[in-house]
């Protein structure tokens, strides 16, 4: 008596599953929007992008309360997807070229070293922030901290000095 075996039938399904699956992602490809794409042009475009040039010992304070409150700013960055402004204050005397951050900012930013590196994340994550700030030239590792003060209003400070 002879025994036939077949080859168990989840193999054959999961197989096919996965023939499927790669037939299809050269598809998904095309249906991806970039950022090109006219909705997400319209949201970057829709929000006014502001700048502002000032030294560390003029927004001591505001930076530092900033960087205090980074651990909820970064839901917040999260989350936002529409803003009706963007301003970029530019904290020219933090600059690296300008000799990096005063003693008490610096304190701040290494006390929160870890929740500003996941700010930065959510940057670059998020198109809408991200373009704001690369519209200004503005690399994610300058960026010191982000400020939600008005309903659709954020500004973000940056030790860095704005483009010529």
């Amino acid at each position: 008596m002879a025994i036939t075996t077949f080859p168990d039938t989840r193999w054959l399904h999961m197989i096919a599953a996965t023939a499927f699956l790669a037939a299809s992602l050269p598809q998904a490809a095309l249906n991806a929007q970039g950022l090109e794409g006219p909705d997400t042009v319209n949201k970057i475009i829709g929000s006014e992008v502001g700048q502002e040039e000032t030294n560390t010992a003029v927004e001591a304070g505001k930076v530092a309360t900033a960087i205090d409150r980074t651990r909820e700013n970064i839901g917040m960055v999260r989350k936002t997807s529409k803003l009706d402004k963007v301003d970029i204050v530019f904290l020219t005397d933090a600059a690296r070229t300008e000799g990096g951050l005063p003693p008490a900012i610096e304190s701040k930013v290494e006390q929160h070293q870890d929740d500003i590196a996941e700010l930065r994340e959510e940057i670059e994550a998020n198109a809408l922030l991200f373009n704001a700030i690369d519209s200004r030239r503005v690399q994610t590792e300058d960026v010191l901290a982000v400020e939600f003060d008005d309903p659709g209003k954020v500004v973000i400070y940056a030790a860095a000095k704005p483009p010529s």
